[in-house]
């Protein structure tokens, strides 16, 4: 620790702060933006963080990494739960919802079946980073760092599915922006009916428009107050309920709890709060959960399991065969099949781009769906989370 260049509490914080500040204010640069496409924030909000550990600007490990899982996590859970809309989803239609689950089905098996193709080539106990990932792939960041502390995976296994999380996706978003360029050709040779989606174009009012207003200071002591008190309460009551085999632990308890909580909340009063800035927040602290499993991660390790790629490129295989096949039998329009896919797979903040680049003003849907995979997230990356033990 004496080589350290920053080691201190308050140093680390700055880090964990001033780093996501500067990669957002170059990400805004108009020079910088193909960079960013290529590479988008996220990316560089975990390497840059493992660099610098790598060259010995920040320690690997800290108390207050500790301390930022513990309560940062969950805080960032229910703010990003906040704003869920579930009636607002139901009106989406049938089709949608399907399309929905048919991708976390296809995220539930691929993974299994990944893992039983590849177990000889992967690390010991992968099972746990690959729990981590169907949290990613089903709900998002926030879920993957859920269900990864869930389960115990380290910090330098979540290092590397984070390589997965980030290359992977990539390649399916890409085909879903193709698609999406030609929607009305496809649909028409599958025989779907879209008229649904051009009236979805007009009962998009909606939620962030009508509530949108400039926070107060009131507003954010409430949604701080919501926040950290949630994760008391959920901490209190987690610590007290007893484990449930290998998968549900105080922290699995703590989780589940943080997410019902944020779920429930939805229906009161409180899911105004999205619109001073309730899931912006829960970003801040989302991206400084990230530069704490960046700054824990080994490079060194991180790059001796090549196949890792391989096994996730299998994975979403599964996942995109599951989709179109459903999408094929019910005669979905593939607005629903891309955005139901890329709510699960990229979450809130990919999926409002595949739903714009069908229709700016399908936009919401997006946000809708992807919104819904932080509740879904959690629960069912942990059911996926015991058959990958079970494959293991």
């Amino acid at each position: 620790m004496e080589n350290i260049l920053i080691n201190d509490g308050l140093g680390l914080v700055f880090v964990l702060l001033a780093l996501p500040a500067l990669i957002f204010y170059l990400e805004g640069l108009p020079q910088l933006k193909k960079v960013f496409n290529i590479l988008p924030a996220l990316v560089w909000a975990y390497f840059i963080p493992t660099l610098l550990t790598y060259f010995h600007v920040i320690p690997v490990s800290a108390p207050i990494y500790k301390q930022v899982k513990l309560v940062i996590l969950p805080a960032s859970l229910l703010l990003l739960t906040l704003s869920v809309d579930l009636k607002g989803i139901l009106r989406l239609g049938p089709k949608a919802i399907i399309l929905f689950f048919s991708g976390t089905l296809g995220v539930m098996i691929g993974g299994p079946i990944s893992l039983w193709l590849f177990a000889d080539k992967l690390p010991p106990d992968i099972w746990k980073g690959m729990s981590a990932l169907a949290g990613s792939w089903i709900g998002g960041t926030a879920n993957f760092v859920a269900v990864g502390d869930a389960v115990g995976a380290s910090d330098t296994m979540l290092g590397m599915m984070v390589v997965v999380d980030v290359a992977v996706p990539t390649v399916w978003t890409a085909i879903l922006m193709f698609c999406a360029g030609r929607y009305a050709a496809i649909d028409k040779k599958l025989g779907a009916d879209n008229t649904a989606i051009e009236e979805l174009k007009e009962k998009i009012t909606h939620f962030q428009r009508k509530t949108a207003r400039v926070a107060t200071t009131k507003d954010f002591f409430i949604l701080l107050a919501l926040a950290f008190g949630a994760v008391w309460v959920a901490t209190k009551i987690g610590n007290a309920l007893p484990p449930v085999g290998d998968i549900i632990s105080n922290s699995t308890w703590r989780v589940i709890l943080i997410t019902t909580f944020g779920l429930i909340l939805s229906f009161t009063p409180a899911r105004q709060l999205e619109g001073v800035g309730a899931s912006k927040l829960g970003t801040v602290f989302l991206y400084m959960l990230i530069g704490v499993i960046g700054a824990s991660a080994d490079i060194n390790e991180m790059i001796q399991y090549p196949y890792l790629v391989l096994a996730g490129l299998t994975w979403i295989g599964i996942h995109a065969l599951v989709v179109i096949i459903v999408m094929k039998l019910i005669k979905a329009p593939i607005f629903f099949m891309a955005v139901g896919s890329e709510a699960n797979i990229g979450a809130a903040a990919s999926a409002p781009v595949i739903a714009s680049a069908f229709h700016p003003a399908l936009a919401t849907v997006g946000v809708l769906l992807g919104v819904f995979g932080y509740v879904v997230g959690t629960y069912a990356a942990l059911v996926c989370a015991s058959l990958l033990k079970f494959v293991s």
